[in-house]
């Protein structure tokens, strides 16, 4: 298994706040499209910064017990998840957490572009992430880490993907 990084929930704040400073200056995107289930709280704090309407795709990439390191096929939603009208959709800005190797991305932006509520609206299609891999094939149009190694990234909340309901409950008695 890859070595661990560790990331608080101060740090991770200040990585969002990284990323929004670095969109706003470079880039005028007129919706936020989120891959969840990463970027789920990044687009959230984005979408309070910049002021944005968001949508959200699902999609499923990593499974089973010892996939730590591996990436599983994808699974797209059927639908994607918004309140945006299909002209914000001309300026996408498509987030997620982390270019592991980069095909989740690659095959979002495909998605999107092929996605036909919205796809004859689509101007542009940019990218941003918090962290990029070293062994990332995927260059982001915003991304303020860019590693020298591939660790395993433990987010803050990824801690409670290890526990139970009744450990939580134990915890909170």
């Amino acid at each position: 298994m890859a070595d661990k990084l560790i990331i608080s929930f101060e740090e991770y704040n200040k990585i969002v706040e990284k990323l929004a400073i670095e969109i706003h200056k470079n880039y005028n995107p007129t919706v936020l499209v989120g891959i969840m289930r990463g970027a789920a709280p990044i687009i959230d704090i984005l979408s309070r910064i910049l002021k944005l309407p968001i949508a959200y795709i699902v999609i499923q990439s990593y499974s089973g017990k010892g996939m730590e390191d591996q990436q599983g096929q994808l699974m797209f939603a059927r639908e994607i998840s918004s309140l945006a009208s299909n002209k914000d959709f001309q300026k996408v800005l498509l987030i997620d957490d982390l270019s592991d190797t980069g095909l989740t991305l690659n095959k979002s932006i495909e998605w999107l572009k092929n996605y036909d509520p919205i796809k004859n609206f689509i101007k542009e299609i940019k990218t941003a992430c918090l962290w990029k891999k070293k062994s990332s094939t995927f260059e982001p149009d915003f991304c303020p880490i860019k590693l020298d190694s591939d660790p395993w990234i433990v987010q803050p909340t990824e801690h409670y993907e290890e526990l139970t309901i009744e450990e939580i409950i134990q915890k909170n008695k």
